[in-house]
């Protein structure tokens, strides 16, 4: 962690570590906080981009580190998510928007179509890459920033493009092959209210839409009775969160004479390791989708929409 007087005096530095002119057709030096939106700028440039948060990682509590402050220095263009996600980075933003190209692309989706922070109403809930449709506007932003710095974007973007479309169709199929009264999806944080109104599933989380929020006893006796009452078979852990909640919730069910079992691991603020198939955003929907669609009684292949789950790469 860095404190505001230290972030100052390291930000003194940026002109001079990022103020190289680029070559004609030169690819620009780019940094991304979040996995995800690595995985855009990836896509779109085909080269290196550095993501400051890694697999595992949480984005509502990071804080940003002096060799983060230095990977954002170095960078031509800084691509983040925004819509308060990443809340410990306003701050940094905001100065280094005065050197260089910095944009939060999640700030591209329509206001009608963001949801709201039940927690706190004049919030939106930022998870919205659990809707394909609304990551291709984030897509289609993060091309349009790269093209302005000189990238031929068009032709990936519509690979992209494409590849979501595909995946969205897939999600679709597969969870819709859940039973009806199964569709209720249960995790360790509410990361899912964007998946829950894309594909019409009642999705709880134990937590509040930040990680850095506490689930309270009655928030648990509260999902017991939902599971028990439902006879829900799984509740799902996160890559990213503790899994002590869950455990609680199951524990709970079986003091009711209900057994649940975790479905799976899910993918929610971070994607899966580096350098496999699940540490794509593709891959990590589609491990999500598949995961949640076998555990809850729906028909899925093993291996995924492309036979790339559990691939390693």
């Amino acid at each position: 962690m860095i404190d505001r007087r230290s972030l100052l005096a390291s930000l003194a530095l940026a002109p001079l570590l990022g103020s190289r002119a680029l070559a004609a057709g030169a690819t620009p030096a780019i940094t991304a906080t979040t996995g995800m939106i690595a995985d855009i700028a990836r896509r779109l440039t085909g080269g290196e981009v550095t993501a400051l948060m890694g697999p595992g990682m949480d984005p509502h509590g990071y804080r940003p580190t002096r060799s983060d402050i230095l990977a954002l220095s170095r960078a031509d263009i800084i691509l983040w998510h925004g819509l308060n996600l990443e809340a410990q980075f306003a701050d940094v933003m905001a100065d280094l928007s005065r050197q260089r190209t910095v944009v939060a692309l999640a700030d591209s989706v329509p206001q009608a179509d963001l949801l709201a922070d039940p927690a706190y109403g004049d919030r939106p809930d930022p998870h919205v890459w659990f809707d394909p449709r609304l990551w291709s506007v984030v897509v289609d932003r993060a091309a349009t920033v790269l093209a302005e710095a000189g990238v031929a974007t068009e032709a990936p973007a519509q690979a992209l493009r494409d590849e979501i479309a595909a995946l969205d169709t897939y999600a679709r199929q597969v969870l819709g092959s859940v039973p009806e009264s199964a569709r209720i999806l249960v995790t360790a944080h509410d990361a899912f209210a964007y998946f829950g109104r894309a594909y019409g599933w009642q999705v709880e989380g134990i937590q509040g839409i930040s990680t850095e929020s506490e689930a309270g006893l009655a928030r648990i006796t509260e999902l017991v009775d939902l599971l028990t009452n439902r006879q829900i078979p799984a509740v799902f852990v996160e890559s990213s969160v503790s899994d002590r909640a869950i455990r609680a919730l199951i524990e709970g069910a079986a003091a009711r004479g209900h057994t649940v079992a975790v479905g799976g691991e899910l993918f929610s603020d971070a994607m899966g390791p580096d350098d496999t198939y699940e540490g794509t955003y593709i891959g990590m929907m589609d491990h999500n989708v598949t995961t949640i669609a076998r555990a809850l009684g729906g028909t899925a292949p093993e291996r995924g929409m492309s036979g790339r789950l559990n691939a390693g790469t």
